[in-house]
């Protein structure tokens, strides 16, 4: 035997968009909540008659309870995703707190103080993952490796050929 349909709480706001709905799919997505529950049809019988497959149906009626489940006022726990997520967010205010004010911030020179702040061995990559999470983005490109000579730089500039500068 097939698992009862879910969402009969939510059958008021089934009727509710089904009666203002400016879309198409706003309408199948009502339907696709109320025929089942309120006619006793099947996912298959309501697939047919919303001329969408059963899969596609399915996700339909999904998508309605869980943003219905989202509007309501019941708050959610925090998933450990979110919760590692937050303590990153804190080590990485802690270790980043000049760059708050405008400094200069090397990626590859934060991660030995951020994984002594951690406790553990992290690579490179994760830790541009943890700076894209919090916001963090390149906002200027590097005008020279870290690493260069500027010396031979500008030597290499005065010597270059005449054709290769800019022209003012």
């Amino acid at each position: 035997m097939a698992r009862p349909f879910q969402g009969q709480q939510h059958l008021s706001a089934a009727h509710e968009l089904r009666d203002n709905a400016r879309t198409a799919g706003q309408l199948r997505q009502a339907l696709a909540v109320l025929l089942p529950l309120e006619q006793g049809l099947s996912l298959q019988q309501t697939a047919q008659i919303l001329g969408r497959s059963r899969e596609a149906t399915c996700r339909l009626r999904s998508r309605f309870i869980a943003a219905q489940r989202v509007q309501s006022a019941q708050p959610e726990r925090p998933s450990a995703a979110q919760l590692r997520w937050s303590r990153q967010g804190a080590v990485l205010d802690e270790v980043l707190a000049d760059a708050a004010q405008g400094a200069v911030v090397v990626v590859p020179q934060l991660l030995p103080l951020v994984q002594a702040k951690l406790g553990r061995t992290i690579c490179l990559a994760t830790l541009y993952n943890m700076l894209h999470r919090q916001g963090w983005r390149k906002l200027a490109p590097d005008t020279a490796h870290p690493k260069g000579d500027a010396q031979a730089r500008e030597e290499w500039k005065k010597n270059c050929a005449v054709i290769w500068r800019k022209s003012l």
